[in-house]
């Protein structure tokens, strides 16, 4: 099923410092906070949400398109999703911007200090959902404000179903626009802290906002997922991962389970299932885009994992 993923392209640089934070930053003194860590280690991934769902779709053996913008360092990027054979004809390219980025400093105890560049992704509303031909299924994933809030409206508009995925960008918006969202998308997914946000910004249950659309989807990490839909809460236990290295991109291969077991036609569970293995497989590789399994290797651990056939 061909499948639009709007969201964001980003370049992630990820330095370690080998050290932690507290033992140089003066706590009477962070009003003329004046600091600067040293970090040898460091790697540049290719992330964003909209690229590492559709990673993982294609993983799948899905049929993903990419809907997203890059700035004028985006030739690298670009070439990756053509090796990979990723559809890129809807990724845009401004001029004048830099690709979304992230620089993410991270010390010995885990904590971590980030800086995020929007860029080009402030101009995701000038792409149209409607320039994509065939599609059958779309998501809304963090984008531009602008951008999110136009793709969703264009979605419902063409009366192709979607499922909205606030994520990080959760935050920029209102009660009012969030219980819009709702109203316009077929399905919603969030992690455990954006569900609180949820409810916190709309005044609403969670309960009640599941009322909304034909299922809410909350993800909650090792503890696993809950999918509230039919007037039922569906708990989806997590698969136990061979490793737990990196959690950089989980919830977007979650996603990319969802949303084909969606397509697919899938009863809750056995969707709730693949998506859980997804982020399980990824969580033992760093970066969001780095693990490898085919469409065959991904069957045999979901054999495995439930004694059924993917």
């Amino acid at each position: 099923m061909k499948t639009l993923i709007c969201g964001s392209l980003a370049y992630d640089t990820i330095m370690v410092f080998r050290d932690q934070f507290k033992n140089h930053i003066l706590p009477e003194q962070i009003h003329i906070l004046n600091v600067a860590f040293l970090v040898p280690d460091m790697r540049r991934e290719y992330g964003g949400c909209a690229g590492n769902i559709a990673y993982n779709l294609r993983l799948l053996g899905g049929n993903p398109l990419i809907m997203a913008t890059v700035g004028d360092d985006g030739n690298l990027y670009m070439q990756r999703l053509a090796q990979l054979n990723l559809d890129a004809t809807h990724v845009r390219q401004v001029a004048g911007t830099y690709t979304a980025q992230a620089f993410i400093t991270t010390d010995l105890d885990d904590n971590q200090l980030t800086a995020f560049h929007p860029g080009a992704m402030n101009h995701s509303h000038e792409n149209d959902v409607q320039a994509a031909q065939g599609i059958k299924l779309g998501m809304v994933s963090p984008d531009g404000r602008e951008g999110m809030l136009t793709h969703a409206r264009q979605f419902a508009d063409a009366g192709i179903p979607f499922v909205f995925d606030p994520g990080q960008g959760l935050p920029m918006f209102s009660g009012e626009e969030l219980l819009d969202f709702l109203r316009l998308a077929t399905w919603c997914t969030v992690n455990d802290y954006e569900a609180k946000l949820l409810a916190e910004r709309t005044g609403r249950s969670l309960e009640e906002l599941a009322h909304e659309v034909k299922a809410l989807i909350v993800t909650q990490g090792a503890n696993g997922s809950e999918i509230h839909a039919d007037g039922q809460r569906i708990f989806i236990p997590s698969v136990p991962p061979s490793a737990v290295v990196d959690p950089t991109g989980c919830g977007d291969a979650y996603r990319a389970g969802l949303i084909y077991g969606i397509g697919q036609g899938w009863d809750w569970e056995k969707t709730g299932r693949l998506a859980s293995l997804m982020g399980a497989i990824k969580i033992a590789y760093r970066g969001g885009q780095n693990h490898k399994p085919n469409r065959a290797q991904i069957a045999e651990q979901f054999l495995k994992a439930y004694g059924e056939t993917l």
